[in-house]
């Protein structure tokens, strides 16, 4: 890979809340490693090929940590409905036609595509239960330059039949083929993710199965928790022998670890359930737009961030609407200043860089050194190019990044895109 250079406004959150403006400056790559912004490129890198962004906005690739890629064709339906009722209604419905591999490769086309396009450099996906589905969107995701996790989605119990697995062990002999499969393919970007979909729909026959797989594979996991009021008293019906509901899963060996674990959502965990994930290093993948949609509520995010834990972004398509981590970052803000008003009064609201640190850094150190332009760091880049949005004044380059968030311009201007130094846009 060579090496090169990008010349801009360059803008990033190394520490948290703490927004770093580099104006006019070269953010250098070489072999896809970051090796820092200067205003000058030093010696070493003299001569390098440079692409000329002045006057633009140069920014880290975003992190996705939670994402339903074959939900993608039911964002903005259904609102209307709470989570039960909207899985049982919209999502289950939707995930059975990816039985058709026909069907599911025109899904995750559009799916794979519109990623591309998008604000994200990195993301975490739930697939179906469906292996064969689920690694196609495997190649598709390979081909589309992000780098990610995909998971075949394992459940065996409280959905529709034509959804379920029909046992533990063939849920697992299924998962361990997938993961195979994906290894086998040796893939450059995308791996393997262990995914449990929620404790309503995993038996504790399935998750021994999948605490074994881990073992073997030493995976990471990804799967939900404590996101609405009806999901967790179910789970209290199901498993009464739990402590919490993350628990459930802990009992497994399946709620932190090495490896790492992804839990989406925490809206409602209890001050026992917040020890566990801290003394096991559980991240949160917080997903402020899908907590609106299906009236799952705020979470605590500053509470998390106070105590140490580990918080990305999530856009939760499809019960957030959107794939736009831009959309994120201003929910995650709006959110936090309503828990803060009616709420807690001592949980102060996210600012708008600490947000974006969630977005870049903060969801991105679950892929190792990625969310930043600090040396050494994976280089995920966007270029933003926000002349479209005219200013009869000018505006400092701090103004115009949170103008260009709030105003979507992920959507419209993004004007160049890598990811671990290949340039996908």
């Amino acid at each position: 890979m060579n090496d090169f250079a990008l010349k801009g406004n360059i803008l990033h959150t190394a520490k948290m809340g703490e927004l770093e403006i580099f104006p006019d400056a070269y953010l250098i790559c070489a072999d896809g490693i970051c090796q820092g912004v200067f205003y000058e490129p030093p010696g070493q890198y003299a001569g390098i090929p440079v692409t000329d962004y002045s006057g633009l906005l140069i920014i880290p690739g975003m992190t996705d940590l939670h994402i339903h890629a074959p939900q993608f064709a039911c964002r903005g339906t259904g609102m209307n409905a709470e989570l039960l009722d909207w899985l049982n209604t919209r999502v289950f419905p939707e995930e059975i036609r990816f039985a058709d591999m026909d069907y599911a490769a025109r899904a995750y086309q559009i799916f794979a595509d519109q990623m591309r396009k998008s604000a994200t450099t990195r993301a975490v996906i739930f697939g179906t239960t469906h292996r064969n589905a689920t690694l196609l969107l495997a190649d598709l995701m390979e081909a589309s330059g992000l780098v990610s996790y995909i998971g075949k989605v394992n459940m065996d119990r409280n959905a529709p039949e034509d959804l379920l697995e029909s046992s533990a062990d063939a849920a697992a002999s299924d998962t361990r083929a997938f993961i195979r499969d994906v290894i086998n393919k040796r893939y450059a970007r995308t791996k393997p993710i262990l995914t449990p979909r929620f404790i309503p729909c995993c038996g504790d026959a399935l998750l021994f199965q999948l605490s074994k797989i881990r073992q073997e594979f030493d995976l990471p996991v990804q799967s939900h928790l404590s996101e609405n009021p009806a999901e967790v008293e179910l789970v209290k019906t199901l498993e009464p022998d739990a402590e919490f509901y993350g628990d459930c899963y802990d009992k497994y060996g399946l709620f932190g670890g090495e490896s790492g674990t992804i839990m989406a959502h925490c809206v409602y965990s209890s001050d026992a359930e917040i020890r566990r994930m801290k003394e096991n290093g559980v991240r949160i993948a917080h997903c402020p737009n899908s907590n609106t949609n299906l009236s799952s509520g705020i979470a605590p995010i500053r509470k998390y961030i106070h105590l140490g834990l580990r918080v990305g972004l999530g856009s939760d398509v499809a019960g957030g609407q959107t794939e736009s981590m831009f959309r994120a970052i201003a929910d995650a803000v709006q959110a936090s200043k309503i828990y803060w008003r009616y709420i807690n009064h001592h949980d102060k609201p996210l600012t708008f860089a600490e947000s974006f640190y969630l977005a870049t850094k903060g969801g991105g150190s679950f892929f190792g050194n990625v969310g930043s332009f600090e040396t050494g760091y994976e280089f995920d880049a966007l270029v933003i190019d926000d002349s479209k949005l005219p200013c009869p004044r000018p505006l400092s380059l701090a103004d115009r990044l949170e103008r260009a968030v709030y105003l979507g311009l992920d959507q419209t201007s993004i004007t160049a895109k890598y990811a671990r130094g290949l340039k996908i846009l």
